[in-house]
């Protein structure tokens, strides 16, 4: 039997799918003759509310926060080299889409990584910038859940990280002296 998860109202915790969520209530409901304990998790983003049973939450992939250590290596990662695999971009869309849904901040960090547009570099395509705001806005509320601030400045945090990792462009300057060396 899995390991039951503790949580009280007023927890967030992180369901894979969904982000981060806040317990709002342990009740107890019976179905078909059986009586179940269920986490009740409010998304208030999605503006859902979700029932999990507190015997199956280990099972389905629902978790507390993550420690303010994991965190730290889900930010390192962000200021990591993009590793972007050479294969179609229907697979590779895929495979962020399992990372994302993983709910490991870790492996959301690489996608965001390895998704972001610096100035100076091409376009995304609409599904690329779909699953890049997808990844960031799901790493942003649990970095912001952790420290317990805005979404949206756990967001620019990260977009802050994510540029100053990112090399700087090649200075025109540079260019032009190389030429003048070769002529």
């Amino acid at each position: 039997m899995a390991k039951e998860l503790m949580c009280a109202p007023g927890d967030f915790v992180v369901y894979p799918t969904h982000g981060v969520g806040k317990v709002v209530n342990i009740e107890t409901q019976e179905y078909a003759g059986h009586k179940l304990r269920l986490f009740v998790i409010s998304f208030d983003r999605d503006r859902m509310t979700l029932r999990v049973p507190t015997d199956k939450a280990g099972v389905s992939g629902l978790r507390k926060l993550s420690s303010k250590k994991v965190m730290e290596t889900a930010l390192t990662t962000l200021k990591g080299r993009a590793r972007v695999k050479r294969t179609m971009w229907s697979r590779r869309a895929q495979e962020y889409e399992a990372k994302i849904n993983s709910g490991d901040p870790i492996a959301i960090a690489e996608v965001v990584r390895d998704l972001h547009r610096n100035t100076g570099q091409p376009d995304q395509s609409f599904s690329e910038r779909q699953i890049y705001e997808s990844a960031l806005d799901r790493l942003a509320c649990e970095v912001a859940a952790v420290e317990k601030t805005e979404p949206e400045k756990a967001t620019e945090k990260l977009e802050d990280l994510l540029t100053a990792a990112a090399p700087p462009p090649p200075e025109p300057e540079e260019e032009s002296d190389s030429k003048t060396a070769a002529a």
